[in-house]
C-alpha cells in the first residue's frame, strides 16, 4: 500500500515538472512573440489590407498585442510542450504504441500548420472578400481590431484541428481501433455531425461554416481511403 502511495506521488510530481517546464516555455515563447509583435500583425492583417481597423477602447490594442503573443507563444513552445507529455506518457505506453504516438505528435504540429496555412491564404482572403462585398455605399466596413483578430484565430485554429483528421484516422487504424469499414458504415452521420461542429467552431456566418465543412468532408473521405489502404497491408502483413 505504501509502495502504491509513494508511486502515485512520484507520478504527480513529475506531472507538476512536466507542467512548470511547459509553462516556462509558453512564457518565454510569448515574450519573444512580443518582442517581433510588430511583424507578427503585419502578417495578421495581411490578408485583410483593403480593410481599416479601428480599437474601441484605451486598452483594447494592447490586449490585442497581448493575445497574440501568448497564441504564438503556445505555438513556437509546443515542441517542447509535447516532448513533456511524451516523456510524461511514455513509461505507461507499449514498444509500438510509443512508436505510434511519438510519431503522432509531432506529425500533428506539421498537420496543424498546414492546415493554418491554408486557412490564411484561402478561406480567410475568401471570407473578408466576400464580407466587404455586402457593405454598402452609406455604410463604410471598418472592424475593430479585437474583433478581427477572433475572427481569423477562430478560423486557423478551426483548420488547424481539421487536418489533423487523417493523423488520427491512421493513428486509430494503427492500434487496431477502427477500421474503413467501420467509417462507411457511419458517414452520413460523421457528415452530419461535421456541419454541426463546422457551424461551433467557425464565427456564426454560413460562408465559414461551408468552408469548413467542406474541407472536413474531403479530409473525411481521405481518412477512408487511408484506413482501407492500412488494413489491406496488415492483411498482406499476415497473410505473407
Amino acid at each position: 500500500m505504501e509502495d502504491k502511495q509513494l508511486t502515485l506521488v512520484e507520478h504527480l510530481s513529475e506531472l507538476r515538472k512536466r507542467i512548470i517546464i511547459i509553462f516556462i516555455a509558453i512564457i518565454l515563447g510569448a515574450v519573444a512573440s512580443y518582442k517581433y509583435i510588430d511583424i507578427i500583425i503585419e502578417y495578421m492583417v495581411k490578408p485583410a489590407q483593403k480593410l481599416e481597423f479601428i480599437y474601441l477602447s484605451p486598452p483594447e490594442l494592447f490586449m490585442a498585442y497581448i493575445k497574440i503573443a501568448i497564441v504564438v507563444g503556445i505555438i513556437i513552445s509546443s515542441p517542447i510542450s509535447l516532448m513533456q507529455i511524451w516523456l510524461f506518457v511514455k513509461p505507461g505506453l507499449k514498444k509500438n504504441e510509443r512508436k505510434y504516438l511519438l510519431l503522432a505528435l509531432y506529425l500533428g504540429i506539421v498537420f496543424f500548420l498546414v492546415g493554418s496555412v491554408f486557412a490564411y491564404f484561402t478561406i480567410i482572403p475568401i471570407t473578408i472578400e466576400f464580407f466587404t462585398q455586402v457593405s454598402v455605399e452609406q455604410i463604410a466596413p471598418l472592424f475593430s481590431f479585437d474583433s478581427y483578430l477572433s475572427f481569423i484565430s477562430s478560423l486557423l485554429f478551426s483548420f488547424g484541428l481539421v487536418f489533423e483528421l487523417p493523423l488520427l484516422i491512421i493513428l486509430l487504424t494503427q492500434l487496431n481501433l477502427i477500421t474503413a469499414n467501420t467509417l462507411k458504415k457511419y458517414r452520413k452521420i460523421v457528415i452530419l455531425i461535421i456541419f454541426i461542429i463546422a457551424a461551433i467552431l467557425t464565427p456564426p456566418d454560413v460562408v465559414s461554416q461551408v468552408l469548413l465543412a467542406l474541407p472536413m468532408v474531403f479530409l473525411y473521405e481521405l481518412s477512408i481511403w487511408i484506413s482501407a489502404w492500412i488494413g489491406r497491408r496488415k492483411k498482406q502483413r499476415n497473410n505473407g
